[in-house]
């Protein structure tokens, strides 16, 4: 993973446990030249030219040949009652996908059954992945005795840790020059904190507490280590004004008088105005989604339905095979420092041991009925405002 304000980790969220090596590019190879095609020393006429007996066309160039079915596919071995109402659900489905996401699908209907079926699905499956930007994947199923569309769609967190440090904004609430900026960033901190669920380190269940609680413990049964007085100052440091900022970020008043230091505030340099520009931003988040949580769309292990972890082998649904939001999402210390390098040491080894990490997920089915307003809107807005918070207290 790589911290959204700072230093990358050694993390990849599609990779599997099991690391291979990466393949090499394959090399192109020359071409040889043909016989008659080569200079003939000693002979000035021309080779004689072979032609096929009867004339022929470049059509063999203009034919649309029809994809390959696979073993998993759809199969022509049905009655022609039940070919026929698959064909029926299917379009169905599609024009309702095809309404929903605003894209125009080929026209299959005139190629034969299952072909038709085939090449709508690669079609939609191309213009899906180029229009929607959480799309993940499409997959035709059958619901109830009717064949439908359900789409995958994720939040691509990047692989980063979203850090949000709360020494850095003590600093700013108390310089003269910026400290209204600071003030609209303890709004912002407070709604990230009470309304949108992200964890703060000095609460005793979130995953840094005891992660900052393991660098304690190390550094006192190790007090003749390098940097141990420096390491000591930073966790003290970590700990009072984490507390004293938990105290800050945690009262409901930085709500209340959100909008009243937007309306009040006049910026005076660029680092004003980016903080005006992201408090506004999430002020409107806020205002369309006042009690909605970041995990609202989170799934353990990334499964929505348990049957769907035992279909892909996983004996034993309760196990954590993924790195849990929580764990990359949370408010700490600051970004520097020997106490800083030594945490995200310790937490880069612990993700390496994941194939993955946990991601907003939502499931679309066109089955006719109504959708329910699922999206990944505040999601996608929200992991953009969490990573400008990060480069402005950093």
């Amino acid at each position: 993973m790589k911290n959204a304000t700072k230093k990358p980790i050694g993390y990849h969220p599609t990779a599997r446990r099991k690391k291979t090596k990466t393949t090499a590019p394959a090399v192109k190879r020359l071409r040889t030249m043909d016989a008659s095609a080569q200079r003939q020393f000693g002979n000035t006429e021309r080779p004689t030219e072979i032609s096929t007996r009867f004339p022929t066309s470049d059509a063999f160039l203009k034919t649309c040949f029809m994809p390959l079915l696979k073993g998993n596919d759809i199969t022509p071995k049905q009655s022609q009652r039940r070919i026929a109402k698959t064909e029926r659900d299917f379009y169905k489905s599609l024009s309702q996908l095809a309404e929903h996401y605003e894209i125009q699908p080929m026209r299959t209907k005139h190629f034969g059954y299952p072909y038709n079926i085939r090449l709508a699905l690669m079609d939609v499956q191309k213009k899906l992945k180029a229009k929607t930007e959480n799309w993940a994947g499409i997959q035709l199923i059958d619901k109830e005795s009717n064949t439908c569309f359900t789409v995958e769609e994720r939040c691509n967190t990047g692989a980063t840790l979203f850090y949000i440090p709360v020494v850095p904004l003590y600093r700013l609430l108390r310089q003269k020059t910026n400290r209204k900026a600071g003030c609209l960033l303890l709004s912002v901190c407070s709604y990230l904190y009470r309304n949108a669920g992200i964890p703060y380190y000095r609460i005793e269940d979130s995953y840094l507490y005891w992660n900052y609680e393991m660098l304690t413990d190390w550094l006192e049964q190790d007090a003749e280590m390098e940097d141990y007085f420096l390491c000591k100052k930073e966790l003290q440091r970590a700990e009072l004004i984490g507390d004293l900022m938990g105290q800050k970020i945690s009262d409901p008043r930085n709500l209340q008088f959100f909008e009243q230091r937007l309306k009040g505030f006049n910026p005076k340099d660029q680092f004003d105005k980016a903080c005006f520009a992201l408090a506004k931003e999430v002020f409107t988040l806020y205002s369309q989604y006042p009690d909605e949580s970041i995990f609202r769309n989170a799934h353990h292990n990334n499964a929505i339905d348990p049957e769907t972890m035992a279909e892909d082998g996983y004996n034993d649904y309760n196990e954590e095979n993924v790195v849990t939001m929580d764990k990359y999402i949370s408010f700490f210390a600051e970004s520097e420092g020997v106490l800083y390098d030594n945490l995200v040491s310790m937490i880069n080894n612990e993700f390496n041991e994941y194939a993955e990490a946990q991601e907003p997920i939502i499931f679309k089915t066109f089955d006719g009925n109504s959708l329910l307003n699922k999206s990944l809107d505040f999601e996608n807005n929200l992991f953009k405002l969490l990573n400008e918070l990060c480069r402005l207290l950093n």
